[in-house]
């Protein structure tokens, strides 16, 4: 992983979210893969469809405590950060090899509506989307049900989110059908969703503390509401996921 110098943090700090994105992707995707220019500009295109002009918010409440606005997206949920890009780089990929993929997605609920608003009418993908019936919210299904686009295919299911998994890892254990029909997916565990991510809280940790000329760096706790592999945390130079209290979603979080 690759280390970060406390002059790389400050350079990082004055930065927009896009900005930090920007930085963030540079660390993990070259020139060979996806030259800089061409990298900012998926990024630009992939908020450019976001309610707020600095794509994410912090909000400054009363005694000490801010709240990270992640829901300024199309959908409202905060996947929608990092399908956005997801998105962009996957089609860059397939328009330079002349390749198709069938996304196949099972959602809870706002995975789905994200990922869909972020491949509609996409001409290298399709994508199709299990949607547990009676177990997302109205406005999520109304979100999923309702794009028009000849690419996206919605399919009503039985049971919740964890049970239509099953079927979903059964297809992907058969790897000779997963080449023969191009699939791939994009719920949680694709690495360039944990990616785009990290900005969250590098972002949140640079609005909070007064500077980054202190020693040690001042120590800011992080609440997460999460669910599946929500819980990882991104620490300036390091990622890890921290170890939780059972009944607990609270992190201490300590940059390294």
């Amino acid at each position: 992983l690759p280390q970060l110098s406390i002059e790389t943090l400050r350079q990082w700090s004055t930065l927009s979210y896009p900005g930090l994105v920007k930085e963030l992707c540079t660390l993990f995707i070259g020139p060979e893969l996806i030259p800089r220019d061409v990298l900012n500009g998926l990024i630009d295109q992939a908020f450019s469809r976001f309610r707020h002009r600095e794509v994410v918010h912090l909000s400054r409440l009363r005694n000490g405590l801010n709240v990270l606005e992640l829901w300024h997206g199309v959908t409202y949920a905060f996947k929608d950060l990092s399908l956005c890009c997801t998105a962009q780089f996957l089609q860059y990929f397939l328009e330079k090899k002349e390749k198709h993929v069938t996304v196949v997605v099972g959602t809870s609920g706002d995975t789905g509506s994200a990922a869909i608003e972020s491949v509609q009418g996409a001409k290298n993908m399709d994508i199709i989307v299990l949607l547990p019936k009676g177990h997302c919210t109205k406005i999520q299904e109304l979100q999923m049900t309702t794009v028009l686009r000849e690419n996206v295919h919605v399919f009503g299911v039985e049971g919740n989110s964890d049970e239509l998994d099953e079927p979903i890892k059964a297809v992907f254990a058969d790897v000779a059908f997963v080449k023969k029909h191009n699939l791939m997916s994009l719920n949680s565990i694709n690495w360039s969703r944990v990616l785009v991510q990290m900005a969250h809280h590098f972002f949140a940790y640079f609005q909070c503390v007064p500077s980054l000329d202190m020693d040690p760096l001042p120590r800011v706790e992080v609440v997460v509401p999460t669910g599946a592999a929500g819980n990882l945390a991104a620490f300036p130079g390091v990622v890890w996921p921290p170890p939780l209290q059972p009944s607990s979603q609270k992190l201490s979080w300590l940059p390294g």
